[in-house]
C-alpha cells in the first residue's frame, strides 16, 4: 500500500540554532490480545493475580513442554488487520528471537519476522487542526510476552513473576510516516480508539495492555533519514508526546554541535522530563531468527476470514462518516462523539428522533465537561441517555431556557430524577407571558438610561440589557422573546 511521500509543514519544523528540522517518527505498539488464555497455553491471561498464579508449565518453559496455538488469538489479530485495512496473509510463520532476559524462561520469544500474520494497511489520523492524514502500518506480527522482574521488594535479590509469560501481544509497527508528537500522540489515541471498538485490546494503558516503542530521528527538510534513537516501554500518550519533543531536540543539539547520533535504545523518565540510553540498538541478526520447529506455518482459510470480516462492527472513520450524514454534526464533534464506542451508543439513544447537532452540542459541552472534570467515563455517567434526551426535548420545546437547562443539568447529575418532573416541582419552566418579560425590560431600562443612550448608537449594546433582564428573571424569560421586546423598546433592529 502506497502512501504519497508529505511535503515538508513549516509550522511543524523545530527551530534549531542552525535552521530549521524536521523530526520523522514511527512507532512499534505493542497491543495486549483480549482473550482469555495466552497465546501457546491455556494459563489464565488475565491481568493481576497473585504472583507465578497464571502460569502453566509451556509458559515455564519446563522440558518438554510444547506450544499450542490459541486460535482466539489469531482470530483477534485477523480481525484488528481487517480494521487497520491492511492485507491479511493467508501463510504465516512463527519464529524464535533470541534472546536473554531472567524473566523470559525459554531463553528465546516466540514471534513472527519474515512472514507475519498481517502485512501492509493503513490508519487514517485526524488532526486537532482539522486536518487528516495517512499512516501507513508496515506489519502486525503476533508474539508473546515476557514475565516480570522485580527489584524493589528485597535488598539484594530480584523477583520474577511469570504471570505476563506468554500472554498474547500484537505488535503493530507503523512506517515512519509522523512528523511531530502532536501527530504521533493522534495516531496513538486513534489507534487505541480501533482496538476498543474492535474488542481486540482493552487499550488499558495504565495496566501495560498498551504500550508503544517510539522511533524518532531528524533531519533537514528533503534531506534522507537521520539515525533513529528507540524509546522504549512508553506507556502513557501524553508520555509519548513528551518524549518525542525532548528527544527529538536533544538530537538536534547534537547534531548542530557537530556530533553523530548513535542508534540506540533509550527510556523515557516522566519525572525528569528526558530519555535516558538504556542499550546499544540491536538488530534483526542480534537475535538469530529460525522458525520455530515445534510450530508448523500458520495457514488461514480465505472463507474463515471473510466470515471474520462480515461480523466487524462499524468503526470509527464509518461511524463518524454517518453521523455527519445522518445527524448533520459537524466533523470535528462527529470525531469526538466516535472516540469512545461507548460515546458513540450513548449519543445514538439521545440523538435518535431529535435534533442531532442540539444532542451533540449539549453532550460535549455538558456531560462531556461534567465527566472530564469528575474524572469518570461515559459508563460511569449518573445522567443516562434517556435523561439527557428528556432536557434536550424541553430546550426544544420551549418549556426551559439554555441557561436553566444548564442548572437542570446539574441537578439530574448530582440528584436524578425525571427532567420533566424536575421543572415543575423546582419552578423551573420558562416565561414566556411577554407581558412580565415587558415589565422585566422596561426595569432594566429605566435603571440605565445612560445605557440606553448608548445602545442607540451602537446597537450591539443591545445584548447587554437582554443578560440583564435574564439574570432579573433568574435566567427563566425565553431569551428570543427578550431580545425582540429590548430591540423594540430601544428603537433599534
Amino acid at each position: 500500500m502506497t502512501i504519497a511521500p508529505r511535503i515538508p509543514d513549516p509550522k511543524k519544523l523545530i527551530k534549531g540554532a542552525t535552521g530549521d528540522w524536521e523530526v520523522v517518527i514511527g512507532m512499534e505498539v505493542h497491543a495486549q490480545v483480549t482473550s482469555r488464555s495466552k497465546l501457546f497455553s491455556g494459563a489464565s491471561a488475565a491481568y493481576g493475580g497473585a504472583p507465578n498464579s497464571h502460569v502453566s508449565l509451556v509458559d515455564a518453559a519446563m522440558p518438554g513442554m510444547l506450544p499450542v496455538i490459541n486460535e482466539e488469538c489469531i482470530a483477534q489479530a485477523v480481525r484488528t488487520g481487517l480494521g487497520l485495512k491492511a492485507a491479511i496473509n493467508e501463510v504465516s510463520v512463527f519464529d524464535r528471537k533470541n534472546y536473554f532476559y531472567p524473566d523470559l524462561p525459554q531463553g528465546y520469544q516466540i514471534s513472527q519476522y519474515k512472514q507475519p500474520i498481517v502485512g501492509e494497511g493503513v490508519v487514517t489520523v485526524d488532526l486537532p487542526d482539522g486536518i487528516s492524514i495517512e499512516v501507513g502500518i508496515e506489519r502486525l506480527h503476533l508474539e508473546q510476552d515476557a514475565g516480570k522482574s522485580i527489584h524493589d521488594q528485597h535488598p539484594t535479590m530480584s523477583f520474577v513473576d511469570l504471570n505476563r509469560s506468554g500472554v498474547a501481544l500484537m505488535e503493530i509497527v507503523s512506517k515512519p510516516d509522523l512528523r511531530s508528537s502532536e501527530e504521533a500522540k493522534a495516531y496513538l489515541s486513534k489507534l487505541r480508539t480501533i482496538l476498543r471498538y474492535l474488542g481486540t485490546c482493552d487499550g488499558n494503558m495504565e495496566e501495560g495492555s498498551l504500550r508503544a516503542d517510539i522511533n524518532v530521528s531528524v533531519r533537514r527538510p528533503g534531506e534522507p533519514l537521520g539515525t533513529r534513537c528507540e524509546i522504549k516501554n512508553v506507556n502513557s500518550i501524553r508520555f509519548a508526546g513528551q518524549a518525542i519533543e525532548y528527544e527529538a531536540r536533544r538530537q538536534i543539539g547534537i547534531l548542530e554541535d557537530g556530533g553523530v547520533i548513535d542508534q540506540e535504545t533509550r527510556l523515557y523518565d516522566p519525572g525528569k522530563g528526558e530519555t535516558r540510553s538504556m542499550r546499544s540498538k540491536e538488530e534483526a541478526h542480534d537475535y538469530r531468527y529460525f522458525p520455530d520447529p515445534d510450530l508448523l506455518p500458520l495457514v488461514l482459510d480465505p472463507a474463515w476470514i471473510e466470515g471474520l470480516k462480515a461480523h466487524l462492527p462499524e468503526l470509527p472513520d464509518e461511524k463518524k462518516a454517518r453521523f455527519i450524514a445522518d445527524y448533520g454534526v459537524t466533523p470535528y464533534d462527529a470525531m469526538v462523539l466516535t472516540l469512545e464506542r461507548a460515546s458513540a451508543d450513548y449519543f445514538e439513544q439521545v440523538a435518535k428522533g431529535r435534533d442531532g447537532k442540539a444532542a451533540a452540542n449539549f453532550m460535549i459541552n455538558e456531560l462531556f465537561g461534567r465527566l472530564n472534570k469528575d474524572g469518570r467515563s461515559i459508563e460511569d455517567s449518573p445522567v443516562s441517555a434517556d435523561q439527557l434526551g428528556a432536557i434536550v426535548d424541553l430546550i426544544r420545546d420551549g418549556t426551559i431556557s439554555g441557561k436553566i437547562a444548564k442548572d437542570l443539568f446539574e441537578i439530574v447529575y448530582t440528584e436524578g430524577g425525571d427532567p420533566r418532573d424536575l421543572v415543575e416541582s423546582r419552578g423551573l419552566k420558562q416565561v414566556t407571558d411577554t407581558g412580565a418579560i415587558e415589565k422585566a425590560v422596561d426595569d432594566v431600562i429605566a435603571a440605565n438610561p445612560d445605557k440606553v443612550a448608548q445602545a442607540k448608537a451602537k446597537p450591539t449594546l443591545a445584548g447587554w440589557f437582554v443578560g440583564q433582564v435574564m439574570k432579573a428573571t433568574g435566567g427563566k424569560a425565553n431569551p428570543q422573546a427578550v431580545n425582540d421586546i429590548v430591540k423594540a423598546k430601544l428603537g433599534i433592529e
